[in-house]
């Protein structure tokens, strides 16, 4: 695997002519602990990721595969959905207290613009979809 990919192991669950949907098994760092079952903080999650179905592949539901991003697009999402709105929330919070306005309607300034940004981003969410496309290696 190269340094500019990110991957993940997974295993095909349904395949369409447009699209074949892998289930990949997301684990928490507990979940590898020796002590995980006994402390109860581990966590596995299924996500669904849908890849668009290469129709040369000969692939099957039940097949182990991995799904494949760019390195780069990860880096972009982390941006978009963590830095930005923290950096959004410290700037409005920052700039509206020296103007003397109350620390809770400043705090609450901030929450709402992080929220403004969430409530863009799912605007926005056709395009963001076709520009984070996996594929099956």
């Amino acid at each position: 695997m190269a340094m500019e990919e990110v991957s993940h192991r997974g295993r095909i669950i349904e395949i369409t002519p447009q699209i074949t949907s892998v289930s990949i098994i997301s684990a928490s760092a507990c979940s590898s602990c020796h002590a995980a079952g006994l402390c109860g903080m581990g966590e596995q999650t299924e996500k669904i990721i849908q890849v668009p179905t290469d129709p040369w592949a000969m692939r099957n539901v039940g097949d182990e595969v991995d799904v494949v991003l760019k390195a780069s697009m990860g880096l972009k999402a982390v941006w978009l959905s963590y830095v930005v709105p923290l950096v959004l929330l410290l700037a409005v919070i920052l700039t509206l207290l020296p103007l003397g306005v109350p620390e809770v309607a400043a705090g609450l300034s901030g929450i709402g613009a992080v929220a403004l940004w969430y409530f863009v981003l799912w605007l926005f969410r056709g395009k963001l979809r076709n520009e984070y496309i996996f594929v099956i290696k």
